[in-house]
């Protein structure tokens, strides 16, 4: 699959994400997350420890206790209830990440095979009608 196949808003995101080669998924132009259902980092995109400003890629640490505005009930807790109710799909704005805590974000959820989940993140220069994160 080519990488300029991949589109953020593609209705079948994670299958083609799954697709991808670790080389592949780092070359995107968004943020990818895989974590296990009890939110451990199993991947973690260069292109997302670059572009949140968090730099380092946090294999084998769960993501919510490294990322409080992640870790907050309004954002951990719809991913849970999300997984709790079947396979997960959600997009949602958000504000806020290590970088710049007014940078607005865009979020998709996805359910992975490995009955885990992906997370996506696409981000503006401006925080727009994003969420804030909250504690």
């Amino acid at each position: 699959m080519r990488l300029q196949t991949v589109q953020f808003d593609a209705g079948n995101l994670a299958e083609q994400i799954e697709q991808l080669s670790q080389y592949e998924l780092d070359r995107l132009p968004f943020g990818v997350i895989l974590l296990d259902r009890d939110g451990t980092v199993m991947f973690y995109s260069e292109t997302e420890a670059q572009m949140s400003g968090y730099g380092e890629i946090p294999i084998g640490k769960n993501l919510f206790a490294i990322s409080p505005c992640m870790a907050a009930k309004d954002f951990r807790g719809r991913i849970e209830r999300a997984m709790d109710d079947g396979p997960v799909d959600l997009e949602f704005g958000w504000a806020g990440d290590f970088a710049d805590p007014s940078r607005g974000i865009r979020l998709r959820v996805m359910s992975a095979h490995n009955r885990g989940i992906w997370i996506f993140i696409e981000r503006d220069g401006t925080s727009g009608n994003a969420r804030q994160c909250a504690d």
